[in-house]
């Protein structure tokens, strides 16, 4: 090859879209085709009545369990507790709930 089109090369090689943040199809982000969380149907709704295990504790007390992987904070619950919650809140990422047997 010749020393002139030897610029070329590295440009041939490079990934397409140029390199500047788009994925082979064309498009931007690094998660193309992957719908975040907060787009999928929550487990709960407000008003049910479920059994939940605390898993930990929130920085302001309240105990943090997990319902089919979605987060439930749960008011005045100490970890290690296993206790019926009524949700009183839905959220994008997680739920409020209360104690309530």
């Amino acid at each position: 090859m010749s020393e002139e089109f030897e610029g070329n090369e590295e440009r041939r090689n490079m990934p397409r879209g140029g390199g500047r943040g788009e994925s082979r199809d064309g498009q931007r982000g690094g998660r193309s085709g992957m719908k975040p969380n907060y787009f999928l149907p929550k487990p709960v709704k407000v008003g049910d009545e479920i059994e939940l295990t605390i898993e930990a504790t929130a920085s302001k007390g309240d105990g943090i369990a997990k319902k089919d992987g979605y987060v439930v904070f749960v008011k005045d619950a100490k970890q290690g507790q296993t206790v019926k919650v009524k949700i009183s809140e839905v959220r994008a990422r997680f739920a409020i709930g209360e104690i309530i047997a």
